[in-house]
């Protein structure tokens, strides 16, 4: 149950970004939902790979150079998903930096396992 809401957030995220970033469109939420599921596939593979291989140029870049890996992550994914499609390099560093910000407040807001149980 927990990874088909944070999947559903996770689209309504890139829905939101779709919104806000000039570059990044999202056709609809059903186009949104395989996006996020392709994203995810991607990180979880490639993404984590290139994480580790760049990992010395993210430490001198003080973690910055994580967004630029993931914006790729993100125009990779918008050449596999029908109806995802981000246009510029520059919104994918946007909608990378942005999908960050908007995945941390979701998970901030979400309840902790503690206080479910309670």
């Amino acid at each position: 149950m927990r990874l088909i809401i944070n999947w559903i957030l996770s689209a309504i995220a890139l829905l939101i970004v779709a919104y806000v970033v000039p570059g990044f469109y999202v056709s609809s939420f059903l186009a949104a939902l395989v996006a996020a599921a392709v994203i995810g596939i991607i990180n979880a593979t490639l993404g984590l790979v290139l994480k580790v291989l760049t990992f010395p140029l993210t430490v001198v870049t003080l973690g910055i150079f994580w967004i630029v890996i993931n914006a790729l992550m993100l125009e990779i994914a918008s050449a596999f998903v029908h109806g995802f499609e981000i246009r510029t390099f520059v919104a994918a560093f946007l909608g990378a930096i942005l999908l960050s910000l908007i995945n941390m407040i979701f998970h901030w807001l979400e309840p902790k396992r503690e206080a479910r149980r309670g």
